[in-house]
């Protein structure tokens, strides 16, 4: 069976380019099963992407081949990327969106993409460029057919290792941070926007309009507000820094 391909994108659904996206995969490889994994990415923003997509890859499976396409440069001087990262295939721009990955990997290797279609646009390499390689990759193509093997991705060691600031705010206003929740201390007091915030284990534990902090479903840090928008209320940005201070 062909490896399932999952696309992380920064393109909303709205608009024709997801649908472009996914034509062409189908197109390419008609038995492969392809999932919405997430299209409302941080726009041009490779590095909040980063920490958001090495929070939700575990929960994906283990030999999906993940094209991530949040890709400010495209055709540009950047590199078209393919890594394996501990049995994950991933494809996208070489701009910081593995960072994450490839730091906390246990295996990575990855090959700079040399293939390229008969018609590639200037603006469009998910449809034209990437998606045809994930196809590849999908139906058993080795790495070495599609490119040349780099030492590693472009690389930001100056991004920490957990990211003190808000990356994503969701369709209800709550705001994700860069923070795994699990190096967090259970009574530490996150500030936000000027203000000192509690945690709790659900939001049923804090009444209506309060504000929290909570360990999501991913394993972040996140901002919310009972029965209400976090982003809204508190003013929140994304970008905008988050102190963490023991309880």
């Amino acid at each position: 069976m062909p490896r399932p391909v999952g696309l992380f994108t920064d393109f909303g659904l709205a608009g024709p380019y997801v649908g472009q996206m996914k034509g062409r995969l189908l197109t390419l490889a008609p038995a492969t099963a392809v999932i919405d994994l997430m299209h409302d990415a941080p726009a041009f923003d490779p590095r909040s992407a980063a920490y958001l997509l090495a929070a939700l890859v575990p929960e994906w499976p283990a030999d999906m081949v993940v094209m991530a396409v949040v890709d400010p440069g495209v055709g540009g001087a950047r590199r078209p990327l393919v890594a394996e990262i501990d049995g994950r295939w991933f494809v996208g721009p070489d701009n910081g969106l593995f960072e994450l990955l490839w730091r906390r990997a246990i295996q990575a290797r990855a090959w700079t993409v040399t293939w390229r279609p008969q018609r590639l646009s200037a603006s469009f390499h998910g449809r034209d460029l990437f998606a045809p390689v994930a196809a590849r990759l999908a139906q058993g193509e080795t790495p070495e057919a599609i490119g040349a093997e780099a030492a590693e991705p472009l690389r930001f060691p100056q991004w920490p290792e957990d990211w003190a600031a808000i990356i994503y705010a969701d369709a209800y206003g709550n705001a994700m941070t860069g923070l795994r929740a699990s190096i967090v201390a259970a009574d530490a007091t996150v500030q936000v926007a000027g203000q000192q915030l509690h945690r709790a284990n659900t939001f049923a534990d804090r009444p209506k309009g309060s504000a929290f902090w909570y360990e999501n479903s991913i394993g972040l840090v996140e901002i919310a507000v009972s029965e209400g928008r976090a982003c809204d209320v508190l003013g929140l940005e994304l970008g905008g820094e988050v102190g963490v201070f023991s309880g």
